[in-house]
């Protein structure tokens, strides 16, 4: 059985976490930790959790940690999380850090983007990425694992396939992503109040959000290719779920047409995702209500213009951001890294 250490226990990816736990057949929650709630139930925190789990909540003690626990969810923020998983790495547990921290190819990179020091940049860079999609064999023998953010999961997966295989122009792609309110976090914030978010829809970070730069650095690291995007999230008024739209621009042979573009970037994406049980390329057009509450993560291909002279192609992508967007994913991850098969609990 896999032990594990649940780190900042408070937020809506833990109580993913503690969720998916409680149902997996081989892996237990034996910790949970809050540097603000000690000593308080985790039920307490999580009314939903009442009568099924009967954790309470410690503080953090690496050592202690490690006696119970084979491997860390740290459900902390950027900045905080990495001198944290430092600490639990340097008394050998193995760690997926759900923040920001290690995602990003570079110190530079990440610093300009997150605006405070990075208190381990000798591991930046070294982290693995985790996608088991793309990066299992690193994921199994890893002692740190990265886990994606959420809107970058659901623009490099289906972009990666495509840059690699030099089907789309690179320096013209725009992702346009609508995301749930609790992508926001639990914690209160006036943007995030019902009457602000409810029978409303609204852009923000235009140009600038964090996780534009993930995703370029990923589908780079993944293809080989550099590419340039646009994002723009939106918040919409829902409790979970991404719908990403994507807008590129195929690259034409001779006589294409509509068809022909669409069969065929739909065969790159087919063919790329083949064997992966979480991954489908599919003939609807996806909504987030298709993927709630799972691992799953479904995309599609439309190709605007006439018939014989093709335009830009559509791609349709949805995920759940709290699901394959973090906490099943992170399942996923540890899932490989112990050597059960990817499904297992999922």
């Amino acid at each position: 059985m896999i032990r594990v250490a649940l780190i900042g226990s408070t937020g809506y990816t833990a109580l993913e976490v503690a969720r998916l736990l409680l149902a997996h057949p081989q892996a237990e929650l034996t910790v949970a930790t809050s540097r603000s709630d000690e000593g308080k139930p985790l039920a307490e925190i999580h009314p939903s959790l009442a009568g099924r789990c009967e954790i309470a909540l410690q503080e953090f003690a690496p050592a202690r940690i490690a006696e119970q626990a084979d491997v860390a969810m740290c459900c902390l923020p950027h900045g905080a999380s990495a001198e944290t998983v430092r600490e639990l790495a340097a008394v050998g547990i193995r760690v997926i850090d759900f923040s920001a921290d290690f995602r990003l190819s570079s110190v530079p990179l990440y610093e300009h983007w997150y605006g405070v020091k990075h208190p381990w940049p000798e591991r930046i860079g070294s982290v693995v990425y985790g996608m088991p999609e793309y990066y299992a064999d690193e994921i199994a023998t890893a002692d740190i694992v990265a886990n994606p953010g959420c809107y970058p999961t659901s623009a490099i997966m289906p972009l990666a396939p495509l840059v690699r295989d030099r089907l789309i122009e690179n320096d013209d792609i725009i992702v346009d992503s609508k995301s749930g309110v609790s992508g926001a976090g639990r914690s209160p914030k006036l943007g995030t109040l019902y009457c602000e978010v409810n029978e409303s829809i609204a852009a923000y970070a235009i140009a600038s959000h964090r996780h534009g730069p993930e995703m370029q650095d990923l589908i780079h690291r993944i293809s080989g290719e550099s590419v340039q995007i646009l994002f723009t999230p939106h918040l919409t008024p829902m409790d979970r779920g991404i719908l990403s739209t994507i807008y590129v621009r195929p690259k034409l042979l001779e006589g294409d047409t509509v068809e022909t573009v669409q069969t065929r970037l739909m065969g790159a994406l087919r063919h790329a995702y083949q064997g992966q049980p979480f991954v489908h390329v599919v003939d609807h057009i996806p909504a987030t209500k298709h993927v709630v509450m799972t691992n799953h993560v479904q995309m599609t291909v439309r190709v605007a213009g006439e018939k014989n002279s093709p335009g830009r192609a559509v791609i349709v992508c949805a995920i759940d951001n709290l699901s394959k967007g973090a906490s099943s994913a992170a399942i996923q991850n540890m899932n490989v890294m112990f050597g059960l098969d990817a499904t297992t609990g999922l």
